[in-house]
């Protein structure tokens, strides 16, 4: 039996990467444990005095004395040096974090310049053709946009500002026109059907508010969550999407919302109002830019957002991107986002209800969540922003956590694709909730195991690293479903 063989001290050594440096020691000589050690120690080790004793007993009957004096030294100080190394690699993570966050977000305001240039050629020349263009334009916008989502739960600034360009579901009856079936009042909501595009004068609160001007400062300063109520959205894509789109009617059955371009029409003008629908649209549209502007620079070198993950402590701003791919993969997107709408059956509480974009929406947040880990993102013009990753971390404390969730992300993605495959063929998502279409049901159902699976790896990456428990966004539509029924 070989003395120094790793295997026979394990019982000794609790750090079992410890003895395998000695190995390593014994064969290749006392100058690589350090080297062997480090490799396999990762974010470092804590010796007791009983292991140093061990260690330094093992070196010496190979060597001698002056050797283990030398490689006890080397070793102790790979050994200490180690927690900084590790909070570089955390640091170095933050910033590459930090990178993908401005370029997802100058993506989304790139995407969002886009529209508002369709919706100005809508506005000057209204045609079939100048809507469907500004349509696609919108559904363009929602792909850099639902990738940057992993980044509101964690950061402070992206959550208090995400109201403003992604708030939903929204009582559109504030807004404008609606059919008979929306109802004419809601207990929850005094301004449920105000119809601000309609009335130049609306009540909030018991106070007359002038509306003569649908102004951006109007919207965003008024009108939005006016008298507190969260779905009262009168800014964001969603407002957008029900402006090109207007209801969808069909419930549960094929087709989106069908608003005619003669809206905006000021000679053939239907759905009254058309001049004050057209500054509505620009305003909100204009609202959108200027919104992403903010958090681009938010997101720049010295940026608050920014600022905030670099120079706070390196661990919270590893533990920030878990909690973003956590309460997204779960509470939001698995929850409130599919959940809910799969046990109603419930076509309002699809994501993007008016244009029945949801499966695009869904597909680009679990794409999100995925890049978030790896630390890579394609942009718009295809080049390329990554660098050190969560994934990295968590590899080189244990590989096989790495692998679970790295390989659970690509499954979440894969079953969403399934998703957006049946609505490509004519199965929108609203249809696949459906009550009675067991196929479409099961389809949806898939996706959402998936994200709650890879929340459970998600978990395990936390405590892999070391890191203070997290507690992702929950969902009574996961938690506790009977409560929806209330």
């Amino acid at each position: 039996m070989n003395p120094f063989d790793w295997r026979h001290f394990d019982v000794f050594l609790p750090q079992t990467a410890l003895c395998r440096g000695l190995f390593l020691a014994q064969w290749q000589g006392p100058a690589l444990a350090p080297i062997a050690c480090r490799r396999a120690f990762g974010a470092g080790i804590s010796l007791n005095s009983e292991e140093m004793t061990i260690m330094r007993a093992m070196i010496p009957a190979r060597y001698g004395r002056l050797a283990a004096i030398g490689a006890t030294a080397a070793l102790t100080a790979a050994i200490f040096v180690l927690p900084a190394k590790a909070e570089t690699d955390a640091k170095a993570v933050i910033k590459t974090y930090s990178d993908i966050a401005l370029a997802k977000y100058q993506d989304s305001l790139t995407a969002a310049q886009a529209l508002d240039k369709a919706v100005e050629a809508l506005l000057a020349k209204p045609s079939a053709e100048t809507l469907t263009a500004a349509r696609e334009a919108w559904k363009a916008s929602r792909v850099p946009y639902q990738q940057t989502e992993v980044y509101r739960f964690g950061n402070a600034i992206v959550d208090d500002w995400e109201g403003k360009v992604n708030a939903w579901p929204l009582d559109e009856g504030l807004i404008d026109y609606v059919a008979e079936n929306y109802g004419t009042e809601s207990d929850a909501n005094a301004l449920y059907t105000a119809n601000v595009i309609a009335n130049k004068s609306i009540e909030v609160d018991g106070k007359k508010i002038d509306a003569t001007n649908l102004t951006p400062e109007f919207l965003s300063g008024t009108l939005q969550e006016a008298g507190g109520i969260e779905a009262n959205v009168a800014t964001g894509y969603h407002a957008i999407e029900f402006l090109l789109w207007g209801q969808d009617l069909h419930g549960t059955g094929p087709g989106a919302g069908e608003r005619p371009y003669t809206d905006y029409d000021l000679a053939n003008c239907t759905g009254g109002n058309c001049d004050r629908r057209a500054q509505y649209l620009k305003s909100a549209s204009d609202l959108l830019v200027s919104d992403l502007q903010d958090m681009v620079n938010d997101w720049k070198e010295g940026g608050g957002a920014r600022k905030n993950l670099v120079d706070g402590e390196p661990k919270a701003g590893i533990s920030a991107i878990l909690t973003g791919m956590g309460s997204l993969s779960y509470g939001e997107l698995a929850g409130e986002r599919m959940k809910l709408g799969l046990l109603l059956h419930d076509p309002e509480e699809e994501h993007d209800c008016f244009s029945d974009n949801t499966y695009d929406s869904h597909l680009y947040d679990a794409v999100g969540i995925r890049a978030a880990y790896r630390g890579s993102y394609t942009r718009l013009d295809g080049t390329v922003v990554e660098g050190p990753s969560v994934s990295d971390m968590v590899k080189e404390a244990d590989p096989a956590i790495d692998k679970e969730l790295s390989d659970k992300l690509d499954v979440t993605v894969t079953k969403m694709e399934a998703i957006k495959a049946r609505a490509l063929g004519g199965e929108s998502y609203d249809q696949q909730i459906g009550e009675g279409n067991a196929e479409g049901n099961a389809t949806v159902q898939a996706a959402i195991d998936a994200l709650v699976d890879q929340t459970k790896s998600i978990e395990r990456a936390v405590g892999t690293l070391k890191l203070n428990a997290i507690a992702f966004e929950g969902s009574d539509s996961l938690d506790a479903p009977d409560k929806v029924f209330q």
